[in-house]
């Protein structure tokens, strides 16, 4: 048995698609003739996995094979502003006979609800909250993209903004940032994929590497000169001359503590959340609010303390039914148990369907979520495999998706529906 790295899967990365959809079939030729160890499944799902038409070390396929390999039973696709990788998503997951489904994220603007003023589930703005849309159907990926086309070029005017504010805080110790030349090549802009601040951060943690070297000079730059906070298990991946994820742990500080020197609000890139709720319902996918919650000692370890929605989750909850939401999002890993039981309440008491998705963009992560497997968010599993349903019936028709018309007249229940749109997703 060879599961040593090899050739194909580091083509897995590849510029062109069509590569990295072909190493995947020698890959799994190789598992299929038994040269290569087949993963044991862990019974794990995961919806929320961002690629590089977002920010992530995985192209489509490669987050496929992760996924894979890491035991999951489905994958779900989940970029910020972008779902251009949808198309080699699905074709990766039929190529590694992997359940699949496909979303994307956004930020909508909740100013015109009872939200308005309020710090959400954005870390950086009041009245900006992340919304997921789940199980997009495959006949509404153009028109979903193409919704969001103008979105994105606005949110690229503020990005280019941005890396002038940044230029303010790097020039004085001669380092400058280009956006077309440094920021551009790190992203699939010109393939419809989008860019964030993660993308900002990372072209100046390349700079940094240029000009520091790694290790104790770079960290002292960091420390000292920038005044940033490093955390000390971070420190010692930074002084690891080795490190292999060495650029993402130099991400990690500057998202942590450089943000809030160079952000800028977003304003017009953000759609009014009454637009996105119309799109949602005209598309047939299954809109869901993300939940973070109020973050004290965070599970994750990666998040300062701050409050979120906490303190008003019943007007939130009431503002999202009122607004047409069917569905609510959250991840067990980064929330306590205690947290998470009131959300489930609260979810019941409105009638909202639950999702989970573990989000996933940096390499040092886990596609497994240990958290999910407690008895506590078994639905989680089978709202994955009703999630796989939707999606399968509303590309064949939008009316028998699971929130269709149609089928709610036919399946009232609730719980009966689940069952019902499980079977779909596991046959």
């Amino acid at each position: 048995m060879n599961n040593q790295p090899s050739q194909q899967i580091s083509q897995l990365n590849h510029t062109d698609r069509n590569q990295r959809l072909e190493s995947l079939r020698v890959l799994m030729a190789e598992i299929a003739r038994g040269t290569r160890n087949k993963p044991q499944q862990s019974g794990s799902v995961n919806n929320h996995i961002h690629t590089t038409y977002s920010f992530s070390p995985y192209s489509p396929t490669k987050a496929i094979w992760m996924a894979y390999n890491a035991g999951l039973t489905t994958a779900g696709i989940m970029d910020h502003d972008s779902i251009s990788g949808a198309r080699e998503f699905i074709e990766a997951g039929k190529i590694a006979g992997m359940a699949t489904t496909i979303g994307m994220e956004c930020r909508a603007d909740f100013s015109q609800t009872a939200l308005q003023g309020r710090l959400i589930n954005n870390p950086d703005q009041k009245s900006i909250a992340y919304l997921a849309l789940h199980g997009v159907p495959h006949t509404q990926i153009d028109k979903l993209e193409a919704f969001f086309a103008p979105y994105s070029q606005e949110r690229n005017k503020r990005n280019c903004q941005m890396v002038d504010r940044l230029n303010t805080i790097l020039n004085p110790h001669a380092v400058h940032l280009d956006f077309v030349a440094d920021v551009l090549p790190l992203s699939l802009s010109e393939q419809g994929g989008s860019i964030t601040e993660r993308h900002l951060l990372f072209a100046v943690a390349h700079k940094l590497i240029a000009k520091f070297g790694k290790g104790k000079p770079l960290v002292d730059f960091l420390k000292d000169t920038l005044k940033l906070t490093v955390a000390s298990k971070i420190e010692e991946h930074l002084l690891d001359n080795q490190n292999p994820h060495y650029d993402y742990d130099i991400l990690g500080v500057l998202k942590g503590s450089l943000v809030k020197d160079f952000y800028l609000p977003a304003t017009t890139e953000c759609p009014p959340v009454q637009d996105v709720v119309a799109l949602s319902k005209e598309i047939g996918c299954i809109l869901a609010y993300a939940y973070l919650g109020d973050v004290a000692d965070s599970v994750t370890g990666d998040k300062k303390s701050q409050k979120f929605e906490d303190d008003y989750l019943e007007l939130l909850f009431a503002t999202l039914t009122e607004l047409g939401f069917p569905a609510v999002t959250y991840m067990p890993s980064r929330n306590t148990l205690a947290q998470l039981m009131r959300v489930k309440e609260f979810c019941h008491q409105y009638g909202l369907f639950e999702i989970s998705g573990e989000d996933i963009n940096s390499p040092r992560q886990s596609f497994i979520c240990d958290a999910l497997l407690q008895p506590e968010f078994a639905n989680l599993i089978d709202a994955t495999w009703a999630l796989i349903g939707h999606e399968k019936q509303a590309t064949k028709d939008l009316e028998t998706g699971l929130f269709g018309a149609q089928t709610q007249a036919k399946y009232p229940d609730m719980v009966q529906r689940l069952q019902i749109f499980k079977e779909f997703g596991q046959s």
